[in-house]
């Protein structure tokens, strides 16, 4: 379909008002939430992070293509449109305690809902117990990811991965890290079972986790 090639490149340039203008005129043509995601921001982001990866896009060029994303989701979120039938898991994302920084856990959010997660987002600055109750009351959880950009919340963050590791001893759910303050070696020493170094890395590694 033409309009979601057109959305598709509006999202992959990094152009929210046009990526949001051409979604709404899909829906008003009947076209499925679903087949939005799959055909148009999925293949953009894919695309985007390939570029990311390859050194031939940077940090702002995924921030305005993950707006965009952002954009369209708001839309068929305002008009009460379902995209639960895709869901591949549920993730339970959070900053550390002690930092505030919201833009790469947004990002990952992000990634993670156009790759077909629900996403719950307990936002910034999250202790262990706000952690251990967000499990609690989410039973169907896959993955558990925590965000960390201060190195000195890093003692904060292996406190609560090994929290989760003793709260789920069959290995329900799988444990996530990334973040400025974190390498794949301190990821390790923890006990994570993933440590990824961007957005969309870390959706690729989730879907990975899904049997």
């Amino acid at each position: 379909m033409e309009i979601l090639e057109e959305l598709r490149l509006a999202v992959e340039n990094g152009h929210p008002g046009e990526a949001g203008r051409l979604a709404a005129k899909a829906l008003d043509d009947g076209t499925e939430p679903l087949q939005i995601v799959e055909d148009a921001m999925m293949p953009a982001m894919r695309s985007v992070g390939e570029r990311y990866k390859n050194e031939e896009a940077d940090i702002l060029r995924i921030l305005a293509a993950a707006r965009s994303v952002r954009t369209c989701f708001d839309l068929i979120e305002k008009r009460g449109l379902p995209l639960a039938q895709k869901n591949i898991g549920t993730i339970i994302l959070g900053t550390i305690e002690g930092d505030l920084h919201d833009v790469g856990k947004n990002l990952v959010a992000i990634m993670f809902r156009s790759a077909g997660f629900k996403v719950v987002d307990l936002g910034v600055d999250i202790s262990e117990k706000k952690f251990l109750k967000a499990i609690a009351d989410t039973p169907d959880v896959s993955i558990v990811c925590i965000s960390s950009l201060l190195s000195t919340t890093l003692p904060e963050m292996e406190q609560v991965v090994k929290a989760l590791r003793r709260n789920d001893p069959d290995r329900r759910y799988r444990i996530m890290v990334g973040g400025g303050a974190v390498t794949r070696q301190t990821a390790e020493l923890m006990g994570a079972d993933a440590y990824t170094e961007n957005c969309v890395e870390a959706a690729e590694v989730a879907k990975t986790f899904i049997v």
